[in-house]
């Protein structure tokens, strides 16, 4: 297995900090991701996203959805139960869970709804107006000298 050392790019680039920090957190945790819960990541529209993660067992109260420093953390701890079960197969895991996605820039969570045990997280990539594409009206030589105003000379 191959290690990557993104110190240069630091030392090199000014700016581009989030990149090198991303690409080293996915490397390093590449083999370290739990399975559990399992998720799906869907694209929804030209800017909309949603996550759906399966949480079967877990009510909404055991659920918990925040967003810390553009990172996206689902975590989930069953209550305390009954002790006076007792359960022959016991398939339908309930252990305590945390899942962290992280978010790009510009892109905030709309919305979760928790149903038939799936968590739908709603998410929504909002462009600010100033990084937006604009077209610039291109004019002829002509137009400009027309508006010039005749000047004479001061000295």
């Amino acid at each position: 297995m191959r290690t990557f050392d993104f110190a240069p790019l630091h030392r090199a680039t000014i700016g581009f900090d989030q990149i090198a920090d991303m690409m080293d957190r996915v490397l390093t945790n590449d083999g370290a991701q739990p399975s559990y819960p399992p998720y799906n990541i869907e694209k929804t529209d030209v800017d909309t996203y949603r996550i759906s993660v399966a949480v079967a067992g877990f009510s909404e109260n055991d659920l918990t959805v925040e967003v810390k420093e553009n990172s996206l953390v689902v975590s989930g701890k069953k209550a305390a139960e009954d002790k006076e079960r007792t359960y022959l197969h016991r398939g339908i895991a309930t252990r305590a869970f945390e899942r962290r996605f992280a978010l790009a820039d510009h892109v905030r969570v709309t919305g979760a709804s928790h149903e038939n045990g799936m968590l739908n997280i709603e998410l929504k990539r909002e462009v600010p107006e100033a990084l937006k594409p604009r077209r610039i009206e291109i004019t002829s030589a002509k137009a400009i000298e027309k508006d010039v105003v005749d000047a004479k000379a001061v000295n």
